[in-house]
């Protein structure tokens, strides 16, 4: 798959403190990347350096096929929209006027699409309110629209989601999912609220302490913590036959243990198991939120915020 955004080495200082430290990254194009990481894990660093707000201390990345060394980049980096920390709008102007000020900062001929845009993030009713009267949710999607102005190839969204209400949460979610459907935009988004990032996120990485610890892809990481029952036996080939005859979907763990992902009744399964002289020794039942994968994968038992 061809990625939209790769980082090599990619290092940030800040006077003697190494913030982001050797990210190697593949963001791949058309995709819901999901940033996940404790306050000061070095996500917003990370968000603040490929925007170019920021320039790294060593390392490199790629937009679009062109390296952040090249004069290029910043022609490219104008197909990049960005919400980093908290929407830069003007609390006197309009949703409309807001949108626009962004299209003559982009230098776009024509302010023909702007409705379409404001349709898009559910602001096309406001008229002539001005922004600074705006619920909390209303100016995340105002800034989710400028950023928007010139149709990008990648949006970059740090913590979109925060302080929202349950509401509010559930129309930006619907909202990125149609810009990614409708538009094929890339999005790389941070969150705290990890139920709700697994909603929609396509692929993920967990960053801790300025490092990658893991990228994965949300098949996979659906694979790794779907809800299963980890049954221990004395004999797993017989087991695995009587898992066949009650047709359970099922994965063989190791020597002694299955992992079977269907529901099981723990009396039948025991009395099928007999039949064939298996001894079930131990039935565990695991079903591993996002949460607490991240949690587990950081090793120390803490929360994510």
């Amino acid at each position: 798959m061809e990625n939209i955004l790769t980082t090599e080495k990619l290092c940030k200082d800040y006077g003697k403190n190494r913030i982001l430290k050797d990210i190697s990254l593949e963001i791949p194009k058309g995709s819901i990347f999901g940033l996940i990481g404790r306050n000061g894990a070095g996500k917003t660093t990370f968000m603040r350096t490929i925007t170019g707000l920021q320039q790294p201390s060593s390392g490199t990345y790629t937009l679009s096929g062109v390296k952040n060394t090249d004069p290029k980049i910043s022609r490219v980096r104008r197909r990049m929209g960005a919400l980093v920390e908290s929407p830069g709008v003007f609390r006197n102007l309009t949703a409309y006027d807001n949108v626009k000020l962004q299209y003559i900062n982009l230098g776009l001929p024509s302010y023909d699409s702007i409705p379409d845009l404001l349709k898009l993030v559910c602001l096309d009713d406001t008229g002539k309110k001005p922004a600074g009267k705006f619920s909390l949710g209303m100016k995340q999607r105002l800034g989710i629209a400028i950023a928007m102005a010139g149709d990008p190839d990648i949006l970059v969204l740090d913590e979109p989601i925060n302080g929202l209400d349950p509401q509010g949460i559930i129309e930006i979610r619907e909202m990125l999912l149609n810009i990614n459907r409708s538009k094929g935009t890339t999005i790389l988004i941070s969150s705290h609220i990890l139920d709700e990032l697994g909603k929609i996120a396509t692929d993920y990485a967990f960053i801790d302490n300025g490092k990658i610890l893991q990228s994965i892809s949300a098949d996979e990481l659906s694979r790794r913590t779907r809800k299963a029952a980890r049954v221990t036996v004395s004999d797993t080939p017989a087991m695995c036959r009587v898992l066949d005859n009650l047709s359970f979907e099922y994965e063989v763990g190791s020597d002694d243990s299955i992992d079977v992902f269907t529901d099981i009744n723990v009396t039948k399964l025991v009395m099928a198991a007999a039949k064939e002289d298996v001894e079930i020794i131990k039935i565990i039942e695991n079903d591993e939120s996002l949460e607490s994968y991240f949690i587990n994968l950081i090793g120390d038992g803490e929360t994510i915020r």
